[in-house]
């Protein structure tokens, strides 16, 4: 599974989870591939064209804003979305529920078409689909 953190979280929260599952996963941070500057449009373009990759992100403009939507639908990406709570969270808890949620991530990506959102929940380990 190939996993990409936005620019809204820690690049330790990736470098900690690519450590963790190295040689089983490759996990990146945003700003470790592309600027800070790319807009969310081009991000979902340049992603998709390498293949599938499992987005986790706290941005939920992107299941808002519609042509970011329309976008991220059409892609080869799958989206991870922080609930409020896991977002507001210290970095420590969101590293701990990334970890608890990581079968069920992915059980998620092995059973969906690309272009996908989910939230990632706080307390529970089921996740909930981002209907439009």
């Amino acid at each position: 599974m190939k996993v990409i953190l936005d620019h809204n979280l820690s690049p330790k929260l990736a470098r900690a989870l690519h450590a963790f599952f190295e040689g089983e996963h490759e996990v990146r941070a945003l700003r470790d591939k592309f600027s800070p500057s790319i807009t969310d449009l081009q991000l979902i373009h340049e992603l998709s064209r390498e293949g599938t990759w499992v987005f986790i992100s706290a941005d939920r403009r992107i299941t808002k804003n519609k042509a970011e939507r329309l976008a991220f639908r059409g892609s080869h990406l799958i989206g991870m979305f922080l609930s409020a709570s896991l977002y507001k969270a210290k970095e420590i808890k969101k590293l701990e529920r990334l970890l608890a949620l990581w079968e069920t991530i992915e059980q998620a990506v092995s059973l969906v078409q690309p272009g996908a959102m989910f939230e990632l929940p706080m307390k529970s380990h089921r996740l909930r689909q981002v209907k439009d």
